[in-house]
């Protein structure tokens, strides 16, 4: 390198204001990280609580863009950054950066409530994880005044109706067919509490997991007894989610006892 190309690369490195970049990239970072964790808060805690946030998915999708989202957006910063321009120019470079970052993270938090689970519905012979993209909307009005808004708060705890004889069951199986099962269909739903005899009919003992997998024995058993059921009253159910299929444990009574990350499809 000529001498004199080398005093300019030189000059231009003692010139890039390291710290003020770095301020302003810390600053950012801070900003980004606050937002995401209020974000993450709501989507968690609120809108996928523990198992939903397992079985229903979404979450990959949101964690990938607030994790580019927090990353890019003070990494701009940092190279944008430039004391040395004009005060409108840096503002409106530092405005573009952050109209980027925060139409990201709405396009990633849009498509998670999109799929949210708002509904946990028993139907025939299983429950179904129920996202607000699964529901047959066109069907709200004619449901109970309660169900007529999909939850803003998890899923509901709900149960499918049995069909009427006639041209209802002709139209749910048609309607089946096309990829709306009766869990999925707001005139469908009633007070899980109100078809407990159809649950435990349906439900299964759970000494046909200790059968399915007699290796797991000694897992099982921690299993249910964290949950406080016994293994010989204790009745099973298996769950269709969008991501995982799992298992949910009920109690003599019929009321949920806990989840199994085990599949009951068998």
């Amino acid at each position: 390198m000529a001498p004199a190309a080398h005093e300019d690369v030189t000059e231009a490195i003692r010139k890039f204001d390291w710290p003020g970049r770095l301020k302003a990239m810390g600053a950012h970072l801070l900003i980004s990280l606050t937002l995401a964790a209020a974000l993450a808060a709501l989507v968690m805690l609120v809108w996928y609580p523990w198992p939903y946030s397992v079985l229903a998915g979404g979450r990959g999708l949101f964690w990938l863009v607030v994790s580019v989202d927090v990353i890019l957006g003070p990494v701009l910063t940092f190279v944008a950054f430039n004391t040395a321009k004009p005060r409108a120019e840096l503002v409106r470079d530092l405005a573009c950066i952050a109209a980027v970052q925060l139409a990201a993270l709405g396009y990633g938090l849009h498509t998670v409530y999109e799929v949210r689970p708002v509904a946990f519905v028993f139907e025939v012979d299983r429950f179904r994880l129920v996202g607000a993209a699964d529901v047959r909307r066109q069907e709200l009005p004619q449901a109970r005044a309660a169900y007529r808004h999909l939850s803003l708060r998890g899923p509901l705890l709900l149960a499918a109706r049995e069909s009427n004889p006639g041209d209802e069951r002709l139209q749910t199986i048609k309607l089946a067919l096309q990829g709306y099962d009766v869990g999925t269909r707001p005139s469908y739903w009633v007070p899980y509490d109100s078809q407990l005899k159809r649950v435990l009919a349906s439900a299964r003992p759970v000494t046909l997991l200790y059968r399915q997998k007699p290796e797991t024995a000694a897992e099982l058993d921690g299993q249910l007894a964290a949950m406080g059921v016994d293994k010989a009253s204790a009745r099973f159910l298996p769950i269709t989610a969008r991501v995982q299929d799992w298992s949910v444990i009920l109690k003599a009574d019929g009321s949920i006892a806990g989840f199994l990350p085990r599949d009951g499809f068998f």
